[in-house]
């Protein structure tokens, strides 16, 4: 088995989530209607996360389709931009970084959230190489996201570990040698580090 040198993070589920729950977060503005507005923008948003679409306005058409007289951008801040970081997440990554390795962001997102990350978050000071599906040009689970992931970090597949809360992700991330980790953030650190040590990654004390 190959050493382990780098560790790849996907963000949402596992570094940071919307603050107070997806669906809640929107039911201010929609009430009743969050839950389908919200899955049928998600499923809108899917295509746009390898390119640079705005999503803004496709989530616009979401809303007039529902008779819902409420601004896009109104939504889409207190949904998308409503990120609350995970401080015991964050201080997982400095203690591996302490621990000598290569640490990495690999992230489904369409443009204006990717910029939104980039901007407000802290990823570009955390992280040695962010990857952004919209950056790439291909979103997970496609293999082709890792492949390239591999070559941006400048590693063979087999020397990183990603880190993700959806099992098609993880699927995708094997299927080009990476070692991967299931794991969302409502089980536990704990767990998360007992899943890293399966594969020799060890944090620092």
């Amino acid at each position: 088995m190959a050493t382990i040198r780098h560790v790849l993070f996907d963000a949402d589920g596992v570094l940071q989530e919307i603050r107070g729950g997806f669906y809640a977060a929107a039911e201010p503005l929609l009430g009743e209607h969050a839950r389908p507005v919200l899955d049928e923008a998600s499923e809108r948003e899917r295509p746009l996360l390898a390119g640079d679409e705005d999503f803004l306005p496709v989530l616009a058409q979401v809303l007039r389709e529902q008779g819902l007289d409420v601004a896009a951008a109104d939504l889409y801040a207190a949904v998308w931009q409503n990120t609350e970081l995970s401080a015991p997440s964050f201080d997982l990554v400095r203690r591996l970084r302490a621990a000598g390795y290569g640490i990495h962001l690999g992230t489904n997102q369409v443009r204006r959230r990717a910029d939104y990350m980039r901007a407000e978050l802290g990823y570009e000071e955390l992280f040695d190489v962010r990857l952004y599906s919209c950056d790439l040009g291909v979103a997970k689970p496609d293999p082709g996201f890792f492949e390239k992931a591999a070559t941006r970090i400048g590693a063979g597949p087999a020397e990183i570990l990603f880190v993700d809360d959806h099992a098609a992700n993880v699927a995708g991330a094997r299927s080009t040698g990476m070692a991967a980790v299931h794991w969302h953030l409502d089980e536990g650190h704990d767990a998360l580090v007992e899943r890293l040590a399966e594969h020799g990654v060890r944090p620092a004390d």
